[in-house]
C-alpha cells in the first residue's frame, strides 16, 4: 500500500503543521506589557501606556502594528519596533524609528495625527513634543 517512507514524510509533514499551529495560537494568546519605555529618541524617553491605547482608547492593533514583511519576517510575539525600524535605518528597511512614529518636525505621522485628532474631539491628548519627551 503505502511505503514506509511515504508515512514517515507525511507524520513528519503533519507533525511540523500542528507544531507550528501551536506557535501562532501561542502567539497570538501572548499578552502585551501595560507600559514601554521608548528610549533613543533625540528628545529623550517616551512612556506609551500599551494597556490604554488598546483597551481603555479601543485603538485596533493595526493601527501602529504592521504584518511583517518577506525580507524581515516576525520572530516573537511581540517584536519591539526598534527590532525592524532602527536609526539610521538599515536595509531592507526604509523607515527609521522616528519616522515609523511622526516626521522630523513633529506635526504628523502615527502618534501625532492621533493624538491631534483626539484633542480636536476635546480630548485631552498630548500634541506638544515635551508632552511626551521627558527627560530621564
Amino acid at each position: 500500500m503505502f511505503s514506509k517512507r511515504l508515512l514517515l514524510t507525511l507524520f513528519t509533514i503533519g507533525c511540523l503543521l500542528l507544531a507550528g499551529l501551536a506557535a501562532v495560537d501561542s502567539w497570538s494568546q501572548a499578552k502585551p506589557k501595560d507600559e514601554y519605555a521608548m528610549k533613543g529618541g533625540p528628545l529623550g524617553q517616551v512612556k506609551l501606556n500599551h494597556k490604554k491605547h488598546s483597551e481603555e482608547l479601543k485603538i485596533n492593533c493595526e493601527t501602529c502594528h504592521h504584518l511583517s514583511k518577506p525580507e524581515k519576517p516576525v520572530t516573537e510575539p511581540q517584536m519591539a519596533c526598534s527590532n525592524c525600524h532602527v536609526t539610521p535605518a538599515k536595509a531592507p528597511m526604509k523607515t527609521n524609528r522616528m519616522m515609523a512614529f511622526h516626521n522630523p518636525t513633529g506635526t504628523a505621522g502615527t502618534c501625532m495625527d492621533c493624538h491631534k485628532a483626539e484633542a480636536a474631539k476635546g480630548k485631552k491628548s498630548p500634541t506638544k513634543c515635551v508632552d511626551c519627551h521627558k527627560k530621564a
